[in-house]
């Protein structure tokens, strides 16, 4: 089978409107608030091929403590993740998928089960202010031994019909994610993982183990004093590196610019490091 697309990524945040606030000095369009039934919010970030990064924060703790309690895959992986982790990080990488409960099945069968399914509807709301629902299919995969994150399949059971164009028009120039990073004391069993779940083969380049992903590249470094694999960065495409460099100078964001790449450390609202790469 082919490989699986990137859906999005999950950035766990201790509040939404801190994370709001970088990312639009970062020259992100972020949209209106979600909200789950299970407690949690986000405010995302789109991208015109179909992915987005999901800033996640705790809005009804009580509604958050009642699914941990239940069992709710989501919010339990969460919850690992900011008890090992802190508040704020990358917990979760999401792929795209159109049947969802036959991904629960495949991930059991191939021995990296990771909970029950969720299945999930909220209010989907564009720049204007018009609103619809939508629905989701969530299905859980894990490494064995475990990872401080969590990894699913998402199928979108119900798309709402508004306008995201708006949304997926950035200042900084971001069209796309290109690539995520990792780091593990294993690499190649945990690049391993990832190309089961995400139905791609794990490729030593050296450097790093890389699984190439439909649409983004997934790519796990070595850490000696690693005590569970994580994700700790994200590349994002560009159209322009001297327009989102003069973006930042502008709005005081500080960067590294190496290897092609304008590199962003992690602050507060924005808990892994970015990476800007300009794209043809």
């Amino acid at each position: 089978m082919s490989a699986r697309p990137l859906d999005h990524l999950v950035l766990p945040v201790a509040g939404l409107d801190a994370a709001r606030a970088r990312l639009e000095r970062l020259g992100f369009t972020v949209a209106p608030q979600g909200t789950h039934p299970f407690g949690t919010i986000n405010a995302c970030v789109y991208f015109t091929g179909g992915t987005f990064i999901e800033p996640l924060a705790v809005g009804d703790a009580r509604a958050v403590e009642a699914a941990a309690a239940s069992g709710n895959s989501f919010i339990v992986g969460d919850a690992r993740f900011r008890a090992a982790q802190g508040e704020e990080g990358l917990s979760g990488l999401v792929f795209a998928t159109g049947d969802a409960e036959a991904d629960h099945a495949e991930f059991a069968r191939l021995g990296i089960p990771g909970g029950p399914i969720v299945a999930f509807s909220r209010p989907s709301t564009d720049r204007d202010g018009k609103a619809d629902i939508a629905s989701f299919l969530l299905a859980f995969a894990a490494p064995r031994g475990g990872a401080d994150g969590f990894f699913f399949a998402c199928e979108r059971r119900k798309v709402p019909a508004i306008d995201r164009s708006a949304l997926e028009r950035h200042e900084n120039g971001a069209a796309s994610i290109l690539a995520v990073t990792a780091r593990a004391a294993d690499p190649a069993r945990f690049a391993g993982f990832l190309a089961m779940a995400g139905r791609g083969e794990a490729v030593d380049r050296g450097a790093f183990f890389e699984v190439a992903l439909a649409n983004a590249a997934l790519r796990v470094f070595v850490d000696d004093e690693a005590a569970r694999p994580r994700l700790d960065g994200i590349v994002f495409g560009v159209e322009s590196l001297g327009r989102a460099r003069a973006l930042f100078d502008a709005n005081g964001i500080g960067y590294d610019e190496r290897e092609g790449r304008l590199h962003v450390a992690p602050a507060s609202g924005q808990g892994v490091a970015f990476m800007f790469e300009e794209t043809p």
